[in-house]
């Protein structure tokens, strides 16, 4: 809430003003959340973008880096690992080890336990880049969340999220 009491607003509440008229029938609790996530994740998106920018590298660059670097020591994982876990295909994967390896940030190896396989890798350099990066795009998130909010209520939000993420993310059916 702001200093005079009043919430703030927003441009998803102009939305919900439009429906309501428009449509009083409709409940829209989802859309003014998922209305606030989309937007949040967009605007945090293009600032991360900035941020990865300084280094030279786009979000999209930072994710393959990052993804080795969350893997530990050696920070190798197959392109096939790389795919899954990025959600992309294997063209768009090859593009962006294509540009990574380029610029001396990861290096493509045969797999020794797989013939037909390979193995990609951060190098010194790409290990110290992505290090700096999280580092900056972390100041970013870690800024726009402590402009809003104490510890208290941003770990509230962050539990009640979860729950949401939980709830809407797909189960498989449960055995009896």
């Amino acid at each position: 809430m702001s200093s005079s009491g009043q919430r703030p607003r927003d441009g998803v509440d102009a939305i919900i003003e439009q429906w309501a008229r428009e449509r009083p029938d409709l409940e829209t609790p989802g859309m003014e959340i998922f209305g606030r996530i989309y937007r949040l994740a967009r605007l945090m998106g293009e600032r991360a973008e900035r941020a990865y920018s300084a280094f030279g590298i786009s979000r999209g660059e930072f994710d393959v880096l990052a993804t080795l670097r969350r893997s530990g020591e050696p920070y190798t994982l197959s392109p096939r690992d790389l795919s899954t876990t990025l959600m992309l295909t294997t063209g768009g994967m090859t593009g962006r080890l294509d540009k990574l390896e380029r610029a001396g940030l990861l290096t493509r190896s045969p797999d020794p336990g797989d013939r037909r396989g390979l193995r990609v890798s951060l190098t010194e350099r790409g290990l110290a880049l992505v290090d700096e990066a999280v580092g900056a795009g972390l100041a970013e998130q870690n800024q726009a969340v402590r402009a809003a909010f104490d510890d208290r209520r941003a770990a509230e939000l962050a539990d009640t999220l979860r729950e949401l993420l939980a709830a809407t993310e797909h189960r498989p059916a449960q055995l009896p």
